[in-house]
């Protein structure tokens, strides 16, 4: 079942009041100019009798409006940015760089324009994202099998307790703590909205979340109980399966995923989160449709609940659980993930996965 799209009035005050929940899953097309828009464009809004709203870009496109030059209904938000775009090319040419607001203002920018921008897109600002991937550099230099010292200095950290506490803060434990010889084997993985740590054994998929969920130590935490401490650093056959078909899937290529999950969890967990895996990409579900379909109508919130301690981002697939009017409700990576991941489902819609 498609999601359905709520009232004309619901989506004509979503569109007078710039709602982002709305932002990049529906379209308004304007009689009196021809174009359509995102319903959070910042041009003078459009009296009703000449508003229709679509699901998707081509739907627009086949009803004849042509794409709005001030909010590009066409291009994904950030990547529109004018700030925001030199930035992250900028970023991937220096990425163990320790940035700082004086190359930001060498480069012609306002400081406080970036921080806002970045804060807008990505719930982060530039710095912490500089940050971020400076200690991606400093974990795969321990997943190849480095010492603490050369991922610290690989990571750009002049103090090696600055870089135990930073490494701490996103994992929950200092790099010295991890396993010589683990059961289960932790690295990163790339995508476009950001780095993920993947936790592998030889055969299943046992975490998969990103980098800068506020509840990944906490998951990381259990996992590590789970494991008897015994996690440690590394890449298997299992992370290389995950990050090609990560790769496929924001390419546009392969909307399903096939690596081995091993669920952690309660058994109605477990039940709510195969249940998600039953979505199609470029479908979505509301949580009182999960309860029933559990036969489980009454219980909404704690399939809520279970959606939210998903651990297996991307690959079960909570980002696909919106709000019983259609707008985007809680996501543990951020609504702007939970934005970008259902836009770009939509190519899935009409294509059958690969």
């Amino acid at each position: 079942m498609l999601m359905t799209r709520p009232s004309f009035d619901t989506l004509y005050e979503a569109l007078l009041n710039r709602d982002p929940s709305y932002d990049g899953r529906v379209f308004v097309c304007v009689a009196s100019t021809g174009i359509f828009c995102r319903l959070t464009c910042p041009a003078r809004k459009p009296k009703r009798e000449n508003c229709t709203f679509h699901d998707t870009v081509s739907e627009c496109f086949d009803a004849g409006f042509r794409p709005c030059k001030r909010c590009r209904p066409t291009t994904p938000e950030a990547t529109a940015d004018p700030v925001v775009k030199p930035l992250i090319e900028a970023l991937e040419k220096r990425p163990s760089y320790r940035w700082g607001e004086p190359d930001l203002v060498r480069m012609g920018f306002d400081p406080s324009t970036v921080r806002r921008a970045f804060k807008r897109h990505f719930g982060m600002t530039f710095l912490e994202m500089a940050r971020q991937r400076r200690l991606q550099e400093g974990f795969s230099t321990l997943a190849d099998g480095g010492k603490v010292i050369d991922a610290q200095i690989t990571a750009g950290f002049d103090s090696p307790s600055a870089f135990r506490e930073a490494f701490a803060r996103i994992l929950g434990q200092s790099p010295g703590v991890f396993s010589a010889k683990p059961l289960l084997f932790a690295d990163w993985v790339a995508s476009p909205l950001g780095p993920l740590i993947a936790v592998t054994d030889r055969t299943q998929l046992h975490l998969l979340e990103f980098l800068d969920r506020k509840a990944f130590p906490t998951e990381f935490r259990k996992l590590q109980t789970y494991a008897k401490g015994e996690i440690g650093f590394g890449r298997t056959e299992v992370t290389d399966q995950i990050q090609g078909e990560l790769d496929r899937f924001f390419a546009g290529t392969g909307g399903q995923f096939q690596t081995r999950l091993a669920l952690h969890g309660s058994a109605f967990t477990r039940d709510v989160w195969r249940e998600l895996l039953t979505i199609p990409p470029g479908e979505t579900r509301c949580y009182s449709e999960l309860a029933r379909a559990l036969g489980r109508p009454e219980a909404v919130r704690a399939v809520a609940r279970a959606n939210g301690a998903n651990q297996l981002a991307l690959v079960v697939p909570c980002h696909r659980v919106i709000g019983a009017d259609g707008s985007l409700t809680g996501y543990g990576g951020g609504l702007w993930r939970k934005q970008r991941l259902i836009e770009l489902e939509q190519s899935y819609r009409q294509t059958p996965a690969a």
